[in-house]
């Protein structure tokens, strides 16, 4: 190569390079002083909506609230979630933090149905819409519920039972502080009442917990009790009693029912480990309650309660669901 073509080689390159350079510096000129102010998507005066479950330590209040989020964003206002992680003084304090915030409404889904009334009250003065999703309130304070038919839900489980066994020494698993789990329970006793060959040897308290329900229901195997079923409030709990099960060599030996028809639960009926698990539709739950909640800031009248149907997997029945998804 000859000397001048070094040198206009040379020259080529050191402008390549300061091209380069100038069109870095145009693009971090562009975006620190011209990059979009992504506050512009959101509405002036964007409401704050809150929102607080008994636990979130259970997918089925996760997919409600996404459901509802998901609503909330897209009228461009903003949510604040809060975990009381079922502790019901912590609930009322989350709820007063957010009353403070300037809330416009609340979802709720109470740790104790009967010790929200003071705060609720507050919500009332301050003019702040409460819609209770999947339990009950028992007083006057709120403008709407809505729930599954926690009552049927615990009849579909029984009436499978009734038509699958021939009898039954039958354990309940339950959460007597919700009103969803002893409308379950109850719908799950009328249906049995009267019929001899089936009868309930124990009542165990697990909070619709698996870490509960697990060890709980170890401890009453370990205690020498005999049964052959059990109906558990939802499917966690259901979980938690496969999870003892298996550690005493009974999984699939004894009848398991829940409710909710999670995941989870389809793969272990699927799998025989459970008999059935009545279905509950929390996309349809969180969508119900996203609507209503507009309907009401944008001053519509809605019913006082919602009541969402159920449904029933089963082993017979479980080919027809997806079993990756919930409802």
């Amino acid at each position: 190569m000859k000397k001048d073509d070094t040198s206009l080689l040379k020259y080529y390159r050191a402008g390549k390079a300061i091209v380069y350079i100038l069109l870095f510096l145009l693009i971090l000129a562009l975006f620190v002083f011209h990059h979009p102010d992504l506050s512009l998507e959101q509405k002036e005066n964007s409401r704050r909506i809150g929102a607080s479950y008994m636990t979130m330590n259970n997918e089925f209040f996760k997919i409600i609230n996404e459901q509802i989020r998901d609503r909330v964003e897209a009228e461009g206002d903003m949510m604040y979630l809060r975990d009381p992680a079922l502790n019901a003084e912590r609930q009322k304090e989350q709820i007063e933090n957010l009353l403070d915030m300037g809330i416009t409404a609340l979802i709720l889904n109470p740790v104790d149905p009967d010790g929200l009334d003071e705060v609720l009250q507050r919500a009332r003065k301050q003019g702040v819409y409460v819609v209770v999703v999947d339990s009950a309130v028992n007083n006057d304070l709120i403008q709407c519920t809505i729930m599954s038919d926690n009552y049927d839900a615990g009849c579909l489980d029984a009436e499978y039972m009734l038509k699958t066994q021939r009898s039954g020494e039958i354990v309940v698993m339950t959460h007597e502080r919700t009103d969803s789990a002893k409308q379950r329970v109850r719908g799950f006793l009328d249906t049995i009442s009267g019929n001899s060959a089936f009868t309930v040897k124990g009542m165990v308290e697990c909070e619709g917990q698996f870490e509960i329900a697990l060890p709980e229901m170890r401890k009453y195997i370990e205690e020498g009790n005999e049964f052959d079923t059990v109906f558990c409030l939802n499917d966690p709990a259901a979980e938690g009693v496969v999870a003892a099960l298996q550690e005493k060599g009974l999984a699939g030996k004894v009848n398991v029912y829940g409710v909710d028809a999670s995941p989870d639960a389809k793969a272990l009926i699927n799998a025989g480990q459970m008999k059935a698990s009545a279905v509950q539709f929390p996309t349809k739950l969180g969508e119900t309650a996203a609507d209503v909640l507009y309907r009401m800031i944008d001053g519509e009248e809605v019913d006082e309660t919602i009541i969402v149907p159920v449904d029933i997997v089963t082993q017979d029945n479980i080919w027809k669901y997806d079993n990756e998804r919930w409802q």
